[in-house]
């Protein structure tokens, strides 16, 4: 997790555009959300936050490849407060590893 969450940003995801669906709901929480083909519009009190994304080609390393979504984040209208609680909450649900 992060200390400070810029208005606009991308990450480079380590899943596939399915997984990525499958987790958004939950990883939004209660909040309102419109999804669309590539991106998704999410409402965060009187702002929103803008989702965008494309399939990217597989990251290899060795004989590992992992498949890769690029996500672009863009809040709009969105405190600093409330956009580090929402991508913390984000965060911890989209986290995946093993231990």
């Amino acid at each position: 997790m992060q200390s400070f969450y810029p208005e606009i940003f991308e990450r480079d995801m380590a899943c596939t555009e399915a997984d990525w669906l499958r987790w958004l709901p939950n990883a939004i929480g209660d909040r309102f959300y419109k999804l669309q083909p590539a991106s998704a519009g999410v409402r965060l009190g009187d702002g929103a936050l803008g989702l965008k994304w494309q399939v990217a080609a597989p990251r290899v390393i060795g004989l590992v490849s992992l498949p890769r979504l690029l996500v672009n984040f863009r809040f709009a209208g969105v405190d600093e407060a409330t956009r580090h609680a929402f991508m913390t909450r984000f965060d911890l649900y989209m986290q995946r590893g093993g231990g």
